[in-house]
Order: structure tokens, then C-alpha cells, then sequence
């Protein structure tokens, strides 16, 4: 400021400077009360859904703004945070639908505009004007660090050296992965477990020397599949990286390359071990051009491994070259690692000294002489890199570790005091070189590698020679020593996370364009800065000792590569005009395909994708459903036209007989349709494209005299049904729209419109969820009172009869409709041949003899028999019962025992056995069973087959009820026979409506008309495992419950057709009476024959509590039935295993047989014999097998033949058991016996001998070793004996069982540890201690390890315990893995 003196001769400041600090102090003061006033100010919460794009919908924006900002302010907020050019998207309130978007240029305040403070306010971001948001141009070098939130997804983490955490890799958003970095670097999108490879790439990316020589390599595709060329997919991989406008890109292209499969995706791998591989791959792909030897050329270097004769100075050498410097973190057996890089090279040239037992045979001296041997660098690479060996194995946990310790390195190395660590100068030193035919020296020879014969003349790094004085100097390419070329600078770092079980790795990378530090993790690319990069040096503040590794940062530089500070040879980054001709075009067609891709982008950005449904009318009525995908700019008009090809109702229905509306699939309910907006566009209509919809739509059909019926919002969807009393039918649906704010009454003249019923006398059914069924009586209460919702399902009746006047729960009504929520069906399986001898399976209920069935005579026939009768004559069985009803007489009755003897009607007692009625498929019966069940004419040759039933109140009923839903058209055919033989009424129709599904709901074929249909008794559960009762008594009176079957058809794989029946039965029916029903089909009574069960996986269990209801089965439920022997009460179904001990294979299954509670074990042998003699062919005598415990394929205890089943034995379904043969009479005899198993192993022989058997009086380890030495003849105090391990027969290798078993335990009993041998089956190996393993050669351990491996995978036993095994890394240069022929 510019001072002026004053009349006291003070400096002060002019006045036009004085009023200039005076405004800019008012100014600040002024902006300083805003901003408290801000601070005071209630701020607004925004979260905006961004629902332009199907990926960005799960995205959330949050803002927290002044309740001052102004609309025009928040777009502007909104758009620089999501990315978008201002003025391309609109603003809408997430709560209110079809509400006008907010005003981008209004000036009004969040506040005046309906925003609340202190609460969030959810706004969805939205297209403007049908077309989607522009995304805003990324300028990478002109953005600054504030930019980034521009972006929804990660921002660059600070201080983190990009990596988050040890494992995991961050997520990104849709529109972060289309827009490039800030840093104007493109990432590499991880498959799953490829980090590894992602580093390494963008390393090679990063050198420009690698980068520019593969830009120069032009491939032949006449040569080779683009596809399986390694270079080639490398180069385009590095176009994309340095032109793309993505901010990652996949590396899919470069693995397939590769050879690999998306398994390798999923293999995590050493970046080092990558780096080898790669490399190799590349040299072999590069023969014959000229960048054949580019690896070598630019990362390969050469190394002296020598010994030097302490005494005469003799040395002998040889050269080796190397790609990487392996450095020790810390040394073997020491406490402390070493800190720095400069001090791991130290080491890895330091020499030892070869002295006392380790000396050196000189070949000057002819003696051994101490010596010195170590390594000295010949030539450093262009490109050098340095692997730190943080993995190891720590030899106490006997388990890989990884070493965090801390390790120093420098941005700049200087190599040149790692030339010679030397300081002895003998004269007697050899004088050698490294290049022609001296390249071995002349000692030697046979000692020395010839992997370098003319390298001198291709060297591009620093070359140490050997020259003909003592004096050793540093020759480079020129001529004087420059030792400013033996200085390096770091440009890359790999970075691991994790343990040595597994990780995550990130490279951090110098770009050498404008020095600046990057760190490259995945997708994510952001600059970092020297601190991240000192953070990667690893270890903790505190000190380097033995344990500082375990609590130090597990992130940490793995591999470093530093390049040669040489200007006359560092080379620049090619840049896109400078790319040869081949490279250009390249990137003209990568971006083509880029260009290519966003478009097809962002036609699935504006595709609407919705469900669709319709009611095929053709395809069996069958609720067909399928994705309708439709630009959001198409009309109603034209998606109706696509619903209609999609659907495939061409030729069946007009176009213009279909529409498409709104519909809730799982409410089942059409919320509206659309009139008069055919024009109008879909991402209108469905409210944008989204990336999934809160509702589907239904193309409706018509029939061309038909007009559609119009759906208002707010309207609920009745199905109505409707029930006649006198046919006891069930109509199919009629859909009613109605409000919830109508009343019953109101309701009723809505029905009685569309049904022209009666209102007067209607009643009102409401089936509520899980047919909780509800009597409408209350005239002015509401819809939404009675649990109206949505979608309803109602059944209606308007008859003049006096059912109405009972109670509902006594009411006709009511059973119908409880018979009709409780049916369910149910394929039934049955068994291909039935026995040529089965009892008759029914009998004539009626009169006429010409009709009668050959059955009533005593005749016998087969089911294939039975399918056979004509269908006349069924037709005129089925008009006989009819005509007869309940007219058959007690002298009708059979005198002989009946299977439904015990069947009493809950109406009137003497006509209980009346009739059950047989209907008949006009169009199957040809197929179908005779089955007229007469109540007492039916003969039943199983006295004992006869079950109790219970009466059931409506109450106890109604709480039983579940969900059913079983089509509605299998009871509504007119021309159905079904009847029930009623003592009151006579024959009653039977229903014909089991469910009742509109054209929204029905989903199965239209089922079968006419079927047969019996009625049958509910037993009641009695909670155990009881089968047949002892006498089958009914214990009540009963309630008839339904059952239809029909006959169908089951294809199976092969091709052949199995029987198989469609069951439509109440499902409290009990599996007894469930069964009887079924005796007609299958041709057998109900206790010769079977019930599986079968579930999702194919898996069947037998259903055996014929107690137990079917309550736990459900529609399209498999059922198969097996011919057989069904248990009764106490009975167990065993399947008997015999056990071979000597044999490859010691577990083989004999047969299936049946156990009874109470019986012994000599009675289970002696059914057994039969059984045995028949199915297996094993003529066996009673006292030459035995029965024992089977635990998985493990012997246990042996049953004595006085032992009882459930008394000494627990036995329970589908039990298992072993047969053992007897060579010798049975030597267990008591309980407190012990049976053990075992087995010689003779070391001199290298082989196991066959099991023997040892029956011991007691737990007593003297007693079992006196058994051993007597059957082995091994003096007592030689043997020693092992428990075997594993799953019998415990194998185990020869060249294991030596020295892996536990032998000779110190332990005076066998029931104690480490032995626990307390039951039989136990394997014990025994020895002779004196006896020494088998001398073996190298070729005869590999060949008996052969043998033995192959001897146990098949048996199924390990060869040998070891940890999971790494796959190994391979790239395969002929586009994939050869398959070993050897290898199933």
C-alpha cells in the first residue's frame, strides 16, 4: 500500500487507498455473516434416484443443501455430481408418481418449492423429454481434484495407495466404468481373482521401450487366429489402454489367449511367477522377428558364480543370466531382516567361505582347500527388476507365511557397488571372459553352462569383462568408465495385501511423461503421491525383530523394476500420430467397435424390459409367460403388435381382438388398461426405463363378438364362482370390478348384473388366504371391512333350498367348498408289470349279470387284463350304478370280509356300504381299470388289511385347511358321471369345479373330463410310527373324502411310456385309505404294494405311517409305487449289505428285506436263507453267517442270535446291515467279547497281508498282542501294533504305513486314548519291530508309488495327506490345455 507523509509528518495511507480497504473489509465482514447465516440456516437432505439407466437405478445421490438454494442451483449440484451436461435431465419427487418435474430455471428456494429441512426428500432423476441424459465430457488434464465427485462411484482414496483393504476390490457404478479417469488413464477390470495379471499389464503398459516394440510388431493374421495370438491381443489391449474413453476395459481377449477358461479366473497366482511365464510365451511367439529377442534385450542380465581357491587362488566359474534379482527379506535361522535394498543386494553378493568339512577339492592343489564361493554381476538389464521374497515357510507351523518386515528402497539405485564385492586381488587368478569359446573357462569345464556363446555383440546393458591383469573395471558400451550409467530409477511397484494363503495386488506406477505417480488398482486409477509409495515399504514403527512381522501392515511392495538413467536410450511414450500404419489401423477398428458398442449401449439404456403374460387360448389355456423388451419411444400400438409375435398368436387371434394392460402377477389382479393411449409411448406408460417394474403386463384376448371390458385404477378384481346346490358344481370364474367403499348389498347387484342371480336370496362366499372361508351377511358393511384387497376370489349361491337356513359351517355350501379347498392332485407313477395272479379288484354293485364283471365269479386277472375290457361295457357300468343308486339292498351284500367294511356313513348307519360309484372317460376308458368298489361286495383276500377312521368336526376341519390349487375345469365338465351313493338323496352329482382360475390365474392344461372318483374315510393321526393296526377296527364314524383318478401317459428318458395316474384326492385322506383307493390301478391289495415319495432331486422315501394324512403333500406331487410287501406296525424295512474284508470292493449290496419288533436275530437269518438262495445265489447254512452293525461302509458291533430287535438291538427305517460269511463256526458268543480286525504289514516285503479276525475276552492291549504273536508267530516282546485311520478297510500306502501310523502306543487297555476301540470292526496293523523296510531304488519307489496310487483311487482312499494344492500357472500357446489321454 502506498504511504503519503502527513502534516505530522506520519506516514499514511492516500485516501482513495483508505476507502478501498474500508469496502474490502465491508466485504468480507459481509461474506463472513453469510456464511454463519448459512451455518444457522436449516439445510435440506436430497436423495436423488438416478432411473434413466437400468445400472445406475440402485445408485443413490445424497445432497445436503440450504433451504435457500434455488431449483436452477440444485440442477446445477445434481449435474455435476452425477455427471451429466445440465438441462439434458429433469427432476421429479420420488413419492409422488405421474407429478410434473420440478422447473430447472426457476429462481424459487427449496423451501418455497415443497422441500422439508431436517427430513430426507427422495427425487428421481429422469430422462427429459423421452431422450436419455448427455454424459459430460471428461478433460483429464484439465480437471482438478474436486472433479471427482462429479462421478458416482469410488473416489480416489487418499493415503491408501489405492487399496482399500487386504481382500476385497471396490465396486463401481455403470456410469464411473463408461467415463475415463480423471488421470486420463484406463484401468483393467478384475474377472474375479486376476489382480496379479491387471498389475503386470499395466506395468508392461507403463515401460515405454516394451510398449513401443510391440506397437512395431505387425501380425499376419493369414498366419495365426487372432484369437489365440498372444501379441497380438496384447497390442490391441495397450491400444485400448491409451485411446479409450472408458475407465476400464476386459482383459477377457488377453486371457483367452492365453489358453485359459473362466476357471483360471478364479485362481490367484504369483505376479513374479506371471512375469517368467509371459515372457517365455512371448519369446516363443517372437521367433523369427525382429523382436525375437526384445525380452533379453531389455530385462535380461548376467551373473559369475565362482569358487576361488583360498590357498592358490585357483577359480573356477560359470555364467548364468537372470531376469529378476531375488532378494532375501530376512535369512535363514536369523531374528532380524535385513532393512533396505541396498543391504539384501549386499548379501546376495556376498560371498561365503567353503572351510572344515565343506571344503573345496582345488584342482591346482589336488586336495581340498578352503575356498571362496560366491556370485559377481557381469551385466546389469536395461530393465532391472527386483523380487523381495516375502513368502517363506516357517518350519515350526510347518505352514507358508508371508514376511511384512520392512524393507527400504530408493527412487534411485545406484548398481555400481554390487559390481565386486571382492577385495582380494591373488595373482594366480584365472584370467576369464564371458564371451566366445571362453566363456567356460579354463578349468573347469564340466562345471560350467554354455547358455551364452556371442552375447557381447547384442549387449545393451553395462558389461563387467574380466581382463588379462588383477585390476577388475566396469566396461560399458563406451569406452571410458561412466558410472552415472549404473544409476536406476524406480518406476513401478507391486504392491501385495494379504497373507500367503491369498491377497489382493495393485501396482503403483511412475509415468515417465510427466514423472507423477499413479496407483493402479483394477478398475481404479488416481494418483498417489512419494508417502503413498513409503507405505508400500511394509513393516511397523517399532523394531525389526523375530515377531514385528506378524503385527506389521500386511500391504507391502512385492516387486520393484527400475530402468537404466541413460537419455541417449530412454525412450518416450509413441503418441497417436506416431503410430506405424498397422497400429492406426487397429485403433480406427477398435474404435468402431467401441463406437458400436455405445450404441447398442444405449439402446439397452432406453429398452423398457417387462414381464408379459397372457392365457394362450390354444396351448392348453396355459398361463404363458415371457420378457416383452420394447424401445421406450414405441407406442402402445406397436408393443401390442410385439406382445402379439412374442406370445405366437398369429392365426389363432386377431390383432385387434388383443390389448395390453396392467397387471400384478402375484396378486393376480388387473389394475388397469389403457383406452384410448394406443399412441402413446411406452416409457410413458411404464414411467421409464427401469431395471425392474413394481408390475407386468397381460395381452388380453377376445373373441371377436366380445368388446373389452375397461379397468379403472382403484378398482379391485373379484373372481366370482358360482355354486349350484343341486348339481354340486363349481362354475369356471367371472371377473367383477368393484370398489372396496361398496357394500354388500351394493356388491350383490353388482354379481346378481353379471351372474343374473337372484340378489335377494344370494350368498356371499369370500375366500380368504389359505381358504379361510368367510359367509357376507352384514348388508351395510364395506368391501374393505371384510378383507377385500386387490384380488378376490368369491363363490356365490342363489338358490330357493333350505341350506341357506342352517348354520354355514352345517351347510351344504360350506362342504362343498371345503372339499374343494382341500383337493390337491397328484401324479402317480405305477408299476410297469403287476403280478398275472391278483385278487379281483372289483365287483358289480348292480343287478344285471350280463355286466357283471368277471371279478364276481372268482376269476382272476392281471391289470393289463383289466385295461383291456371295452368301453362299452364300461359305459353301461357306469349308467347302471347310476340308475341304481342307493336302491341296493343288505341282501346285496356279500357275506365274505370287505375292505370297507368299516366304512359307515355319518347320515344313516344301515346304508353306510351302499355304493361308491365308478365315472368313466368316455375317451379313456379304454385305458382305464375296472374299479367298482361296492361298499360290502368288494372281496378282499387280506383280512387284515382294514384301517380306523375318526369323524372329524367342521371346526376341526376348517383349522386343517391349506391352500390348494388344483384346476377348476376337472369337475366343470357337463358331461362328468362322478356321484356320490348318498343313504338320503340318492346318487348326487358330484362338483366340477376343484378350483377356479380366470384368464389371469390359470396355468395347467384343461384337465381330463369324467373321471373316476370314489369317496373314502379320514383316519385319524395317531402321532407314532404305527403302520396297520393289530385288528384295523373303526374307531368312529367317518367322513367321506374325495378321490378321482385318471389314467395318463409318463414318458421317461429311454422313450417308453410308463403307466401313470393323475390323483385328484382330498388331502386329509389317510395313506391307508389313500391306498385302498389305489388297489384297483394297481392290481394288487394295499399291503402287497409300496408308496414312494418323490422329491425335487429325484430322491424317493417310502411313506409308511398309514396313520398320517396327506396333508403334507401338494399339487403335482410325484408319488411311485412299488410292487411289494408294505410294512405293518412294528415293521422295518433293512437292506442287507454283505462285508468282504479282503476284497477291493468289502461293501456289496444282497437284498431288501423286512425286520418285525420283538424278533431275534436267528429268526431274521432264517428268513433271510430264502431270500439269499433266490435273489443272490448264496446257499448259505444259518450258523455260517452272522449279522453286524453297519455305520457307512464301517463294521461294527456283530448281532448274537439271541438278540432281540428294539430290545437289544435299535433298529429303525430303512436300516442297514452287514452279512458276513463264516469260514469257521460263529467265536463270538458274548457280548463282552471283542471282535477286531487285523492286518500284518511286513516291511522286508513292502506288502499288507490279508485281514484275519481276533475275538479278545476283554479291552486288555496284552491280550490282543498275545492273539497276534500266536496267529504271526512274532515273539511278544518284538510286536508292535497301530489302529488303523479312516473309513475301512483304512488303507493306506506302503511307503506310508512305516512311519505315519501311531504304533506301539503306550496304553495298557483299547478303550482309552489315542486307541478308543470300543466295539467291534475295529483294524488294527501289527508288525515285527526287528523286521527292516526294503532296501528301494529310485526306479522301484517310483514305480511302487505308481501302483499304489492307482491302487488307492480306486478304493477310493487318499495317497497321501497334503494341503490344497495350487494349480499351477501355465499359458498355452496352442490356444488351450491338451486333455491327458491318461486322465478320465
Amino acid at each position: 500500500m502506498e504511504m503519503v507523509p502527513s502534516e505530522e509528518n506520519q506516514l499514511v495511507p492516500k485516501e482513495g487507498m483508505f476507502w478501498s480497504c474500508r469496502q474490502s473489509i465491508f466485504d468480507e465482514m459481509k461474506r463472513f455473516s453469510q456464511i454463519q447465516n448459512a451455518a444457522e440456516e436449516p439445510r435440506v437432505l436430497c436423495i436423488i434416484q438416478d432411473t434413466t439407466n437400468a445400472k445406475t437405478v440402485n445408485e443413490r445421490l445424497t445432497l445436503n443443501l440450504p433451504a435457500s438454494t434455488t431449483l436452477s442451483k440444485l440442477y446445477e449440484d445434481v449435474a455435476h455430481k452425477a455427471g451429466y451436461v445440465i438441462g439434458t435431465f429433469d427432476l421429479a419427487w420420488g413419492n409422488t408418481p405421474n407429478m410434473a418435474p420440478l422447473d430447472h430455471s426457476s429462481e424459487m428456494s427449496l423451501s418455497e418449492s415443497g422441500f422439508e429441512a431436517g427430513k430426507r426428500n427422495f427425487l428421481q432423476l429422469t430422462d427429459k423429454d423421452g431422450e436419455q441424459p448427455q454424459i459430460a465430457s471428461v478433460n483429464s488434464s484439465g480437471l482438478d481434484d474436486s472433479s471427482q465427485e462429479r462421478f458416482i462411484g469410488p473416489l480416489p482414496r487418499d493415503g491408501t495407495a489405492g487399496c482399500s483393504s487386504d481382500y476385497s476390490s471396490p465396486s463401481y457404478s455403470y456410469s464411473s466404468i463408461l467415463n475415463k479417469s480423471d488421470t486420463g488413464y484406463v484401468g483393467l477390470v478384475n474377472q474375479a481373482m486376476t489382480c496379479y495379471l491387471n498389475s503386470l499389464l499395466q506395468t508392461l503398459f507403463m515401460t515405454p521401450e516394451f510398449r513401443n516394440a510391440l506397437y512395431n510388431w505387425e501380425f499376419e493374421e493369414s498366419e495365426e487366429d487372432p484369437v489365440t495370438s498372444i501379441p497380438y491381443q496384447l497390442q490391441r489391449l495397450f491400444v485400448l489402454l491409451q485411446t479409450s474413453k472408458k475407465r476400464a476395459i476386459e482383459t477377457t481377449d488377453v486371457t483367452r489367449s492365453f489358453g485359459w477358461d473362466s476357471s483360471e479366473a478364479w485362481q490367484q497366482h504369483d505376479v513374479q511367477e506371471l512375469c517368467r511365464v509371459m515372457f517365455d510365451a512371448l519369446e516363443q511367439k517372437w521367433k523369427q522377428t525382429e523382436q525375437a529377442d526384445l525380452i533379453n534385450q531389455l530385462y535380461q542380465g548376467k551373473l559369475k558364480d565362482y569358487v576361488r581357491c583360498l590357498e592358490c587362488g585357483y577359480e573356477s566359474w560359470r555364467i548364468d543370466t537372470y531376469l529378476d534379482i531375488p532378494l532375501v527379506i530376512r535369512p535363514f535361522g536369523a531374528s532380524q531382516a535385513f532393512g533396505s535394498v541396498e543391504e539384501a543386494l549386499q548379501a546376495f553378493v556376498q560371498p561365503e567361505t567353503l572351510d572344515g568339512p565343506n571344503q573345496y577339492f582345488c584342482e591346482r592343489c589336488k586336495k581340498k582347500c578352503d575356498a571362496r564361493k560366491g556370485l559377481r554381476f557381469l551385466h546389469f538389464p536395461y530393465l532391472l527388476t527386483l523380487q523381495l521374497k516375502r513368502f517363506d515357510f516357517d518350519y515350526t507351523t510347518m505352514h507358508r507365511i508371508k514376511l511384512n518386515d520392512r524393507m527400504t528402497f530408493p527412487e534411485e539405485l545406484d548398481m555400481s557397488p554390487f559390481i565386486d564385492v571382492e577385495d582380494e586381488k591373488s595373482p594366480q587368478t584365472e584370467s576369464c571372459t564371458d564371451s566366445g569359446a571362453e566363456n567356460e573357462g579354463s578349468c573347469h569345464s564340466d562345471q560350467m553352462s554354455n547358455d551364452f556363446s556371442t552375447d557381447d555383440c547384442v549387449d545393451e546393458g553395462i558389461c563387467l569383462d574380466s581382463t588379462g591383469s588383477t585390476e577388475r573395471v566396469l566396461k560399458p558400451k563406451v569406452t571410458s568408465l561412466n558410472t552415472s550409467l549404473l544409476t536406476f530409477e524406480l518406476f513401478s511397484v507391486m504392491v501385495h495385501s494379504g497373507s500367503a494363503a491369498g491377497g489382493h495386488y495393485y501396482a503403483c506406477i511412475k509415468s515417465f511423461s510427466d514423472s507423477q505417480w499413479y496407483s493402479f488398482n483394477d478398475q481404479h486409477v488416481s494418483k498417489i503421491t512419494q508417502d503413498d509409495i513409503r507405505k508400500t515399504y511394509g513393516g511397523s514403527s517399532g523394531s525389526r525383530g523375530y515377531y514385528s512381522s506378524a503385527f506389521a501392515s500386511s500391504t507391502n511392495a512385492y516387486m520393484l523394476i527400475y530402468r537404466l538413467k541413460d537419455p541417449s536410450r530412454n525412450a518416450k511414450y509413441l503418441a497417436v500420430d506416431d503410430f506405424p500404419e498397422h497400429i492406426k489401423c487397429l485403433v480406427q477398428k477398435e474404435k468402431e467397435s467401441e463406437e458400436q458398442e455405445k450404441r447398442q449401449r444405449e439402446i439397452e439404456r432406453n429398452t423398457c424390459k417387462i414381464k408379459l403374460f397372457c392365457m394362450h387360448p390354444v396351448k392348453m389355456m396355459m398361463m404363458m409367460e415371457s420378457k416383452l423388451e420394447v424401445h421406450k419411444d414405441k407406442t402402445l400400438r406397436e408393443a401390442t403388435e410385439m406382445a402379439y409375435k412374442l406370445m405366437e398368436l398369429e392365426g389363432v387371434v386377431p390383432l385387434d381382438c388383443c390389448r395390453l394392460v396392467k397387471y400384478d402377477e402375484f396378486h393376480e389382479y388387473l389394475e388397469r388398461s389403457y383406452e384410448g393411449e394406443e399412441d402413446t409411448p411406452m416409457g410413458l406408460l411404464l414411467g421409464g426405463v427401469k431395471s425392474s417394474y413394481m408390475f407386468d403386463l397381460l395381452l388380453e384376448t377376445r373373441r371377436p363378438e366380445q368388446v373389452f371390458q375397461p379397468y379403472k385404477p382403484g378398482e379391485v378384481m373379484v373372481k366370482v364362482h358360482v355354486v349350484d346346490l343341486k348339481t354340486e358344481t363349481i362354475a369356471p370364474p367371472i371377473s367383477v370390478r368393484a370398489y372396496l367403499n361398496q357394500t354388500i348389498t351394493e356388491f350383490k347387484q353388482l354379481i346378481a348384473q353379471a351372474t343374473e342371480l337372484s340378489p335377494e336370496t344370494m350368498r356371499v362366499v369370500l375366500e380368504r388366504c389359505y381358504n379361510d372361508l368367510r359367509l357376507l351377511y352384514v348388508p351395510n358393511k364395506t368391501l374393505k371391512a371384510e378383507g377385500f384387497f386387490r384380488s378376490n376370489k368369491v363363490f356365490v349361491e342363489s338358490s330357493e333350498s333350505t341350506d341357506h337356513q342352517v348354520t354355514f359351517t352345517d351347510s351344504l355350501l360350506w362342504k362343498l367348498l371345503d372339499r374343494h379347498g382341500n383337493t390337491i392332485r397328484l401324479l402317480v407313477l405305477l408299476p410297469e408289470q403287476s403280478p398275472g395272479t391278483n385278487r379281483t379288484v372289483c365287483q358289480k354293485t348292480g343287478g344285471d349279470s350280463d355286466a357283471s364283471f368277471e371279478g364276481s365269479k372268482g376269476n382272476r386277472k392281471s391289470v393289463e387284463a383289466i385295461l383291456e375290457e371295452s368301453t362299452e361295457k364300461l359305459k353301461n357300468l357306469s349308467l347302471q350304478q347310476q340308475q341304481q343308486g342307493s336302491s341296493t339292498s343288505d341282501s346285496q351284500k356279500s357275506s365274505d370280509a370287505s375292505d370297507f367294511e368299516h366304512i359307515e356313513s355319518p347320515t344313516q348307519e344301515a346304508d353306510s356300504n351302499s355304493s361308491i360309484c365308478v365315472a368313466a372317460d368316455n375317451r379313456e376308458l379304454e385305458n382305464r381299470i375296472r374299479a367298482a368298489v361296492g361298499g360290502s361286495g368288494g372281496t378282499s383276500s387280506d383280512p387284515e388289511n382294514q384301517f380306523a377312521c375318526e369323524e372329524r368336526s367342521d371346526s376341526e376341519v376348517n383349522n386343517d385347511r391349506s391352500t390348494s390349487s388344483v384346476d377348476s375345469d376337472i369337475l366343470s365338465s357337463s358331461h362328468s358321471s362322478d356321484t356320490l351313493c348318498n343313504a338320503d338323496s340318492g346318487p348326487i352329482q358330484l362338483a366340477n369345479g376343484l378350483d377356479s382360475h380366470s384368464i389371469t390365474s390359470s396355468r395347467r392344461s384343461k384337465a381330463h373330463e369324467g373321471k373316476k372318483e370314489t369317496w373314502d374315510t379320514a383316519e385319524e393321526d395317531s402321532g407314532t410310527d404305527s403302520e396297520y393296526d393289530d385288528n384295523g377296527k373303526s374307531k368312529a364314524e367317518a367322513q367321506y373324502l374325495y378321490f378321482r383318478a385318471e389314467p395318463c401317459a409318463q414318458d421317461d428318458s429311454s422313450g417308453d411310456a410308463q403307466k401313470c395316474l393323475v390323483v385328484h384326492v382330498d388331502k386329509r385322506i389317510t395313506l391307508a385309505a389313500f391306498k385302498q383307493n389305489l388297489e384297483p390301478f394297481v392290481g394288487v391289495t394295499s399291503t402287497q404294494f409300496k408308496v414312494f415319495r418323490v422329491y425335487a432331486n429325484n430322491q424317493e422315501f417310502e411313506s409308511v405311517r398309514l396313520n398320517e394324512t396327506l396333508s403334507s403333500f401338494s399339487d403335482d406331487n410325484k408319488i411311485t409305487i412299488r410292487l411289494g410287501r408294505a410294512l405293518k406296525k412294528g415293521e422295518y424295512r433293512v437292506k442287507v449289505y454283505q462285508l468282504l474284508v479282503n476284497e477291493p470292493e468289502p461293501c456289496k449290496f444282497l437284498v431288501d428285506t423286512v425286520f418285525a419288533k420283538g424278533m431275534t436275530v436267528r429268526q431274521s437269518k432264517e428268513e433271510l436263507l430264502p431270500q439269499l438262495k433266490e435273489q443272490c445265489k448264496l446257499d448259505l447254512s444259518i450258523d455260517r453267517f452272522r449279522l453286524r452293525k453297519k455305520t457307512w461302509k464301517n463294521p461294527g458291533t456283530v448281532f448274537l442270535d439271541y438278540h432281540v430287535y428294539e430290545e437289544d438291538i435299535n433298529i429303525s427305517s430303512n436300516w442297514e446291515v452287514f452279512l458276513e460269511v463264516l469260514n469257521e463256526p460263529e467265536k463270538m458268543k458274548s457280548m463282552s467279547q471283542l471282535a477286531v480286525l487285523t492286518r500284518r504289514w511286513s516291511p522286508a516285503t513292502m506288502k499288507l497281508e490279508p485281514f484275519q479276525e481276533v475275538v479278545l475276552e476283554s479291552s486288555s492291549v496284552e491280550e490282543l498282542k498275545e492273539k497276534l504273536s500266536e496267529i504271526s508267530g512274532i515273539p511278544l516282546e518284538n510286536l508292535e501294533f497301530a489302529k488303523g485311520r479312516g473309513t475301512f478297510p483304512c488303507d493306506i500306502s506302503v511307503l506310508e504305513i512305516h512311519q505315519d501310523l501311531d504304533w506301539n502306543p503306550k496304553v495298557s487297555t483299547l478303550n482309552v486314548w489315542p486307541l478308543y476301540i470300543c466295539d467291534d470292526g475295529a483294524v488294527v496293523f501289527y508288525r515285527d519291530s526287528t523286521e527292516e523296510p526294503m532296501d528301494l531304488s529310485e526306479d522301484e519307489r517310483n514305480e511302487l508309488m505308481k501302483k499304489e496310487s492307482s491302487r488307492l483311487l480306486k478304493t477310493g482312499h487318499r495317497v497321501s495327506y497334503s494341503p490344497r494344492k495350487e494349480k499351477a500357472l501355465k499359458i498355452y500357446l496352442d490356444g488351450g490345455p491338451a486333455k491327458d489321454p491318461g486322465q478320465d
